[in-house]
């Protein structure tokens, strides 16, 4: 006959005590959920630069401040570009007068002068050919000679020229310079306009103002440095340049579309931020090492990328680690 022997209490609780750790064992084994993967926030920066080169003048703003659309950012030096502009005005001016000179014509006073030149001209010759009827008459009758009725008829003759010749230049004088001149005249002041315009536009180039609302990031020199053309000076971060992007196994890339709500959690944040999903990259690749997770390395994922609303976006910092939960 067998009897049942008693189990002392301690033995009893060293196995309860197993029993848990070996539960707590597998559970920190068991693998993440799988609507929640991990990701980071990422900012597309806009970096402003002047085309030109010079010393910077003045610097706006500072490091970590915001600023609106049109806010200064900072100015260079530009006094080689404002002599370049006044310039390009004076010889615009010249061009102008140089213009309208030519539509008038000759002045006033020149028009006068080949007006009592041409009156001169017809007295001389209405006298001319009065002497000229009267040899002809003469010539009748013997009393002058064929040569001189010939003098008198060259004198006429030269005299209706003149009056010809003086009319002409004064319809020549009232009309102006020849077309193929104005036109030449016309094509230098558009020249000079265009000479203006380039300098106007590199004088405004050495003034930069915010292209968009944002924070500003970084300034990249200090008043009083030089800055080589194209350089950036300040670093801009529009709320709407920032997302934040995680890598989607490809076992669940299906079950995502553009435009999708999700939700991203930040350490140390209660509630999670809503945003939708941008952009689903057409290429598989490997799991990246910013993922430590030994059980999906080496497994296919897909870029994803979440947008946020202004507000929400400047809550986030690029770099931050977030947990983007994909929905059940």
């Amino acid at each position: 006959m067998i009897h049942a022997v008693p189990i002392p209490r301690i033995v009893r609780s060293y196995a309860l005590v197993g029993l848990l750790f070996t539960v707590a064992f597998l559970s920190a084994c068991s693998p993440p959920p799988t609507n929640q993967i991990q990701g980071y926030v990422e900012g597309e920066f806009v970096y402003v630069a002047a085309p030109l080169a010079g010393q910077l003048d003045a610097l706006s703003v500072s490091r970590g401040g915001q600023v609106q659309a049109g806010d200064a950012l900072f100015s260079l030096e530009r006094g080689s570009e404002t002599a370049a502009r006044d310039e390009a005005e004076r010889r615009l001016a010249q061009a102008q007068s140089n213009l309208e000179d030519a539509k008038k014509g000759k002045r006033p006073t020149e028009i006068q002068s080949i007006q009592a030149q041409l009156e001169q001209a017809r007295a001389a010759l209405a006298f001319s050919e009065k002497a000229f009827n009267r040899t002809e008459g003469l010539l009748k009758t013997s009393d002058v000679t064929q040569q001189e009725t010939d003098q008198s008829r060259a004198t006429r003759d030269q005299d209706r020229q003149r009056v010809a010749q003086l009319e002409a230049d004064l319809q020549t004088g009232r009309l102006g310079q020849r077309s193929d001149l104005i036109a030449v005249a016309e094509a230098e002041v558009q020249a000079r306009r265009y000479a203006l315009a380039q300098a106007q536009w590199n004088l405004s180039q050495k003034h930069q103002a915010a292209p968009r609302a944002g924070l500003v990031f970084d300034t990249l020199y200090r008043q009083g440095e030089w800055v080589a053309a194209g350089h950036p000076v300040v670093a801009l971060l529009p709320p709407e340049n920032i997302k934040v992007r995680a890598f989607v196994p490809e076992g669940r890339v299906g079950t995502l579309h553009p435009g999708d709500s999700i939700r991203v959690t930040v350490d140390g944040v209660a509630s999670p931020y809503p945003g939708k999903i941008s952009f689903i990259s057409p290429r598989s690749e490997y799991t990246p090492p910013v993922i430590y997770s030994q059980e999906s390395r080496g497994k296919l994922v897909f870029l994803i990328e979440i947008t946020f609303d202004a507000k929400t976006a400047t809550l986030l910092h690029p770099g931050q680690p977030v947990d983007v939960l994909l929905g059940q």
